[in-house]
């Protein structure tokens, strides 16, 4: 009894530690350090710098590990399903005992005996989804793919009176769908990943508890 009460002490304060971040499935990590530059000493000046310089014709669009770029998320999905099944099953049976000179039990002699069952089913299930997604958000490019495609991540806070928000985003990038302004559409994005969580009270609300999880998983019924 007494290991028993430690577990349980033990699993509320482990719970109590947890960080009330909400987890994430987008690509990590959300962002990185720029890659050092190699700089030449005798190059820098008052004003001009080797290790942050870029040519004066160059592309401003992303395509260095933490390069950032704007993502605009415009997402609207639909979707629809519906199902009906209907099974009927029946199945009847007659018995009748003959009639025998010199048996026992005369009066059960014949007699009819009849059985009849049925099994009928029926179910119906329609499901309706829709889902719009539009915000904004400004991503770091965590790698670059041989081929030169660019794997970015990114996450916004917000804090709000109660709560705080977090957009978080990640995906593959193709450096030619960037546009001059240095901007992509989310639905131009591979392997894209978006979420929207908080961690209010209201989402606490809604939540349910870890103990009743855990007898909701352990009962059959």
């Amino acid at each position: 009894m007494k290991t028993l009460i430690a577990i349980a002490f033990a699993t509320v304060v482990v719970a109590g530690c947890v960080s009330t971040v909400p987890g994430t499935a987008v690509h990590q990590p959300m962002s990185v350090r720029p890659e050092a530059k190699d700089a030449v000493v005798s190059g820098n000046g008052a004003i001009f710098n080797v290790a942050s310089s870029r040519p004066l014709f160059e592309d401003r669009r992303a395509r260095f590990v933490g390069d950032t770029l704007t993502i605009n998320i415009v997402e609207k999905t639909q979707a629809s399903k519906k199902s009906d099944t209907k099974a009927e099953r029946s199945q009847s049976m007659d018995v009748s005992v003959p009639t025998v000179v010199n048996l026992p039990f005369k009066g059960v002699q014949g007699m009819t005996l009849g059985v009849e069952s049925g099994n009928k089913f029926g179910g119906a299930g329609s499901n309706t989804s829709s889902n719009d997604f539009i915000s904004t958000i400004t991503v770091t490019v965590i790698d670059v793919y041989p081929n030169g495609n660019l794997l970015v991540s990114g996450e916004k806070q917000l804090g709000l009176k109660d709560g705080e928000e977090f957009i978080r985003f990640s995906g593959v990038v193709n450096p030619n769908t960037i546009t001059g302004a240095n901007t992509v559409q989310s639905i131009q994005v591979a392997d894209a990943r978006m979420e929207f969580k908080a961690n209010g009270f209201v989402d606490s609300a809604n939540t349910m508890g870890w103990l009743s999880r855990v007898f909701l998983s352990v009962l059959p019924f």
